[in-house]
């Protein structure tokens, strides 16, 4: 084969920005992204032709160098962050995003982010504020604590509450509190990049007050408190609630710092849920310093909170790494308003996704589900579909043990494989990400929004899978 002459049928350059459809990505996509894919391309062209011995693919290559520039430049421009549907039944889904927005919180914060703010402005005393003085005073309303402030997330919010309070000095935690979250961050480590030195006591399933008493020395900083939301010991146990900590702690004048992690600030009860602890419980049973996340049972953006006694929060505020853990405008405009919702218990269910997915009945899910398994059914040709009990979870490390009772679509596929089908459902224009079990796709109800099911429905229609 005389690869010369391959070589010499690829288009110039000149030839191929004189087509019109290329001239159109250059209006569209400017000439600099189109250049840099035709420069690719030919390259990638002639890398082809050495190495294949396939006359007929060459020459297909050749004839769609083209169309192959311009998927170069569209797959460029194309965001890979995509919207999906989140048909697992695990509600903080980590991987997908954890705490919904709701969509009127967004319109409001659209309409700060892109116009001019009053994010560090005193508008009664003109002259500059502090961006958290747009939802302290709501925080400190709900949760009876002296002051407040937010980070970046909770894992930053440890980080600087012990940089700001203990550098130095010695930290008391139990030995059944040492958590590690997501990525490997580890209450041991996070305290030795704090500049604080950790002193364990008690054991892995037993800590005794006396056990932060005797470990108490003239180097210690702090009692830490770490909730363990993400599992769970049983059986043995014993742990020091902070009700109890709180008159040794303040007689040798040591604050009292509690990561809640998930930060809850409704009765999960009220949901069939086990109690987890309020963050209102923790401050009013003297707990000095606390912190939760915002994207968890909160239901708001990715922050860490932290709130608490005004001296300790002044000097946490006054930090030098504060600067560098500090949230954006954004987040600070949709905490403002998610803080907002509480003032209302009555209405928060109802205005926060993350609690109104846990707050959906059975019969509402049969409901629904009935729904969009007749709208399926009415194309659905290789597949059966039915409506089954499951179980979803709340996730993003957050009431591990606890589970609450579901509804389903099944989806049964008669020639294909239920992995097959899996994989395929995550190409779609909208992914729709669900579980397999049995050589069944599992749709659960629960996390499926209204608002994507004629997007679900419609996909599937299109795509011929069922």
């Amino acid at each position: 084969m005389d690869k010369n002459q391959y070589f010499r049928k690829i288009p110039k350059v000149d030839a191929i920005l004189a087509d019109d459809d290329i001239n159109e990505f250059i209006s569209k996509y400017g000439h600099e992204s189109v250049m840099n894919a035709i420069h690719e391309e030919t390259a990638n062209l002639r890398r082809f032709i050495a190495e294949s011995e396939d006359e007929n693919q060459i020459n297909k290559q050749i004839e769609d160098l083209n169309n192959i520039i311009m998927d170069n430049v569209s797959n460029m421009y194309t965001p890979n962050m995509k919207h999906v549907i989140n048909a697992t039944g695990t509600i903080l889904h980590t991987n997908l995003g954890r705490a919904l927005i709701s969509r009127k919180h967004m319109k409001r914060a659209f309409d700060l982010v892109c116009g001019y703010s009053n994010l560090e402005y005193n508008l009664e005393q003109g002259k500059r504020g502090e961006r958290y003085s747009h939802f302290a005073d709501l925080i400190c309303k709900i949760t009876g604590a002296e002051a407040a402030m937010a980070v970046n997330n909770n894992a930053s919010s440890v980080l600087l509450i012990l940089t700001a309070l203990a550098k130095g000095g010695e930290v008391i935690t139990s030995r059944g509190e040492l958590i590690e979250i997501g990525g490997k961050f580890r209450i041991p480590d996070v305290c030795e990049a704090s500049g604080a030195r950790l002193v364990e006591v008690g054991t892995t399933n037993k800590t005794h007050l006396e056990d932060y008493e005797n470990a108490i020395t003239e180097d210690t900083k702090a009692f830490l408190k770490v909730h363990t939301s993400n599992y769970q010991v049983v059986g043995f146990t014993e742990s020091v609630d902070i009700e109890e900590l709180t008159k040794s702690a303040h007689e040798n004048n040591i604050p009292i710092i509690e990561d809640l992690g998930s930060g809850v600030l409704v009765d999960l009860e009220n949901f069939g849920l086990r109690h987890e602890p309020k963050v209102q419980e923790s401050i009013a049973k003297g707990a000095d310093i606390v912190c939760f996340s915002g994207d968890k049972l909160l239901g708001g953006p990715q922050a860490g909170i932290i709130i608490g006694k005004k001296k300790y929060i002044d000097l946490i505020k006054r930090n030098q790494l504060t600067r560098a853990v500090r949230i954006d405008k954004f987040t600070a405009a949709i905490l403002e308003q998610v803080f907002m919702e509480y003032l209302s218990p009555e209405n928060v269910v109802n205005n926060i996704p993350v609690l109104n997915m846990i707050s959906k009945s059975i019969s509402e899910l049969y409901d629904y589900g009935s729904e969009l398994r007749d709208s399926l059914l009415s194309f659905a040709r290789n597949s059966a579909i039915s409506i089954e009990s499951t179980e979803s979870q709340i996730g993003g490390g957050s009431l591990p043990t606890e589970r609450l009772d579901s509804v389903a679509l099944v989806i049964s596929p008669m020639e294909k494989s239920a992995a097959y089908l899996e994989s395929e459902f995550r190409k779609l224009p909208v992914p729709i990400i669900c579980r397999v079990f049995d050589d069944k796709l599992i749709l659960d109800l629960r996390t499926i929004r209204e608002e994507d099911k004629d997007i679900l429905v419609t996909s599937l229609s299109q795509s011929g899978l069922l």
